[in-house]
């Protein structure tokens, strides 16, 4: 077999932490162990958070970790025509629909006195599940044609129907994964203030960079259904899964930017070097 092609894909919306350097050390190992190719792709496509200085500053902490890529990082803003074709192609076939509700209305919903008993109206993420409100509405076209704010979403059981080959996928080391993604319901594939969600541009930025080998942290090991779904149903191989633990803090909780988490350049500053940093980001987690 030939190398693995890895990535790394981080959202240019704060500075990178040790999680993130994990996550990098991580997928660069598992290309350079096989003679493979590792890859930086940029997930910029959220205009009101991501920014260009954290897009440099990105880079700045991968070389100084000692990580280097194959290729020029793909930028998912370059490609959001890309993006609009397959939402078109997925509505030609009648897969997705738009969504006019606000998360206000869907969170109404789930409220409701007829709502589903608690913990099943939910996907995996605790996120309420969407009740179906626009996917057969009257006033679809009119609305749309009104320029109505709207999402697309994916007609889950649709979807499920025209799917076509196994849902399924290898996780490195445990063996096969059967996905059940109807658990996410009806999931947003083209949001109201970016082009694209994060589900249609991972998957879809995948296959154009022929990635074989997608190392990521255990918290997105339950979007791995989703993604297998578009993958089936755009005729996108399948690559291999391997779901790494998350790091975390003195507290248990996971190392994320909006807990403020301490960044690698203010451990730079500090004077830790790369190598204790390498050190401390792939420490195993209890």
């Amino acid at each position: 077999m030939s190398g693995e092609i890895t990535r790394f894909a981080p959202s240019p919306t704060g500075l990178l932490h040790l999680g993130h350097a994990r996550a990098a050390l991580l997928a660069e190992a598992a290309a350079r162990q096989t003679g493979g190719r590792f890859l930086l792709r940029i997930e910029d496509i959220d205009g009101t958070r991501c920014r260009p200085e954290f897009v440099a500053a990105i880079e700045r902490d991968l070389r100084w970790l000692g990580v280097t890529w194959a290729e020029t990082p793909r930028l998912q803003s370059a490609h959001l025509a890309e993006y609009a074709a397959i939402l078109s192609g997925l509505l030609a076939r009648e897969l997705i629909y738009p969504c006019f509700c606000t998360r206000a209305d869907i969170a109404a919903a789930d409220a409701a006195p007829h709502a589903a008993p608690a913990g099943a109206g939910s996907d995996p993420y605790g996120a309420p599940l969407y009740p179906g409100t626009c996917r057969d509405r009257a006033d679809a076209h009119a609305l749309l044609a009104a320029g109505t704010p709207h999402a697309w979403r994916l007609n889950m059981a649709r979807a499920l129907d025209a799917a076509g080959r196994p849902l399924q996928y290898t996780e490195m080391g445990h063996g096969v994964v059967i996905c059940h993604p109807a658990r996410f319901g009806d999931v947003v594939l083209g949001r109201k203030d970016c082009p694209a969600s994060y589900h249609l541009c991972v998957t879809h930025d995948d296959a154009a960079q022929a990635v074989t080998l997608v190392t990521r942290g255990e918290d997105l090991r339950a979007a791995t259904d989703v993604h297998v779904l578009l993958q089936a149903l755009l005729g996108w191989p399948t690559p291999r899964y391997a779901h790494h633990a998350l790091l975390r803090d003195a507290s248990g909780r996971r190392l994320a930017k909006r807990d403020q988490a301490m960044t690698l350049a203010t451990l730079r500053e500090a004077g830790m070097t790369a190598a204790t940093a390498r050190e401390l980001a792939l420490t195993p987690t209890p």
